[in-house]
């Protein structure tokens, strides 16, 4: 009867209500990746300028989305995890609807940088939510659903890119959001925060992450272990156009298919490594396996030569499936830290992460006068997987760790 009372949990509305979250978030995420291409092109841009002014226009989403993950993460520990839930959905949703009217590079821009806002609060209130309200015996199985369902998102977003124009496409992703806020009625408030409420003790002040030595160390560490997904994603998935001219391959790439199987393979990998780590009772040991994979496939990606765009493809697949680590790492930056800390952790981290992409790709662009456009992003890759693993190396293991406690 336990059993069951702990396996119906893994179905309960927080979970799926997360999970569609996290799907819109994606689907809205990684909808300017998809149709860059098409959609520049139709404001009458160039192909050099569909990739400056597309970078740039990535460069500003990810900035929006540190911003946001910083406020977001504040609100959620001072106002609840529910007023995240609502407030950041509504933002992105009429940002996306906004996107869709845009006639010029700088009004997507801006568009793009307020969305961003909007999609930092989405996951890490989720996750926050989820890890508090599910027993912790199945705390990573939740959390790697709601990333496993929500990363699906993506592969919508493809599709629905392939039948409506690039102004639909946003929307659409507008329409969806405003539709899961009526879902979101049905959500309840995490027990965890309801005590704390008027516990003595400070409630979502970021720079706690800075006035304590251990506590600045985990959370520099919950960074750092985050870097190669959108080194991945954001570099060599994204740009795989580009990397396939300049690596001779004959067909022309089509990045939002790159997105697409990269993004099934990510949310297979995300529910596979919650389950690796409840069978090694260890999210550590889970995350190296993964790092292994992913390292595999950053060597087999540059060592392609001029083969064909079906194994860019399936090399864009393996990458994202070993980079499906996100849920465990966002699960174990919510471990880490204390009940009145814990959505600004787990909102700020993979925030962070995505606003670290613009320094990513200025480390790739320093690179590339001295040693040319593939071998500076594989050098890029190289540090950023050794920063990574030694990261990882450092890092807490947080499998199983009782999460009702306060940071002071």
């Amino acid at each position: 009867m336990e059993q069951n009372k702990k396996a119906a949990s893994l179905l309960s509305v927080p979970v799926i209500v997360a999970s569609l979250g996290y799907f819109v978030d994606i689907y809205d995420l990684l909808l300017f990746s998809i149709v860059r291409v098409k959609s520049l092109k139709s404001l009458g841009l160039s192909d050099e300028l569909i990739a400056s002014d597309g970078m740039a226009i990535i460069g500003h989403q990810m900035w929006g989305l540190l911003l946001g993950g910083i406020l977001w993460g504040m609100m959620g520990d001072k106002k609840g995890r529910l007023s995240v839930l609502f407030g950041s959905i509504l933002l992105y949703s009429l940002a996306n609807i906004a996107n869709g009217f845009v006639q010029t590079v700088d009004q997507y821009s801006l568009a793009r940088f307020i969305a961003g806002i909007g999609l930092a609060g989405e996951l890490g209130a989720g996750i926050t939510l989820v890890s508090e309200l599910i027993p912790k015996e199945k705390r990573g199985v939740a959390t790697s659903l709601v990333a496993g369902i929500g990363l699906t998102g993506a592969v919508v977003a493809y599709f629905i890119a392939q039948i409506f124009d690039w102004r639909v496409c946003y929307f659409i992703g507008g329409g969806l959001g405003l539709l899961l806020l009526l879902l979101r009625i049905s959500v309840f408030e995490s027990g965890m925060f309801k005590n704390i409420q008027h516990a003595d003790v400070q409630k979502g002040n970021v720079l706690m992450f800075f006035t304590n030595g251990p506590r600045f160390k985990k959370y520099i560490l919950s960074i750092l272990i985050g870097l190669p997904t959108w080194y991945v994603i954001g570099i060599l998935v994204s740009f795989s156009k580009e990397f396939g001219k300049a690596f001779g391959i004959e067909e022309e790439i089509n990045p939002g298919k790159g997105i697409m199987f990269a993004y099934v393979a990510i949310s297979i990998g995300d529910i596979a490594i919650g389950l690796l780590s409840q069978y090694l009772k260890s999210r550590k040991r889970a995350l190296f396996i993964f790092y292994g994979i992913t390292v595999v496939g950053i060597v087999l990606y540059f060592t392609q030569g001029s083969s064909s765009a079906t194994r860019m493809y399936a090399i864009c697949a393996l990458m994202g499936f070993g980079t499906g680590f996100w849920a465990i790492f966002v699960t174990m930056a919510a471990e880490h830290f204390g009940t009145n800390l814990r959505a600004t952790a787990a909102t700020t981290v993979p925030n962070v992460v995505r606003g670290a992409l613009p320094l990513i790709v200025m480390l790739f662009q320093a690179l590339q006068p001295a040693y040319g456009f593939v071998n500076a992003a594989a050098i890029t890759g190289a540090i950023v997987m050794t920063i990574s693993i030694v990261a990882g190396l450092m890092t807490e293991e947080t499998f199983g760790k009782d999460l009702n406690f306060l940071e002071h």
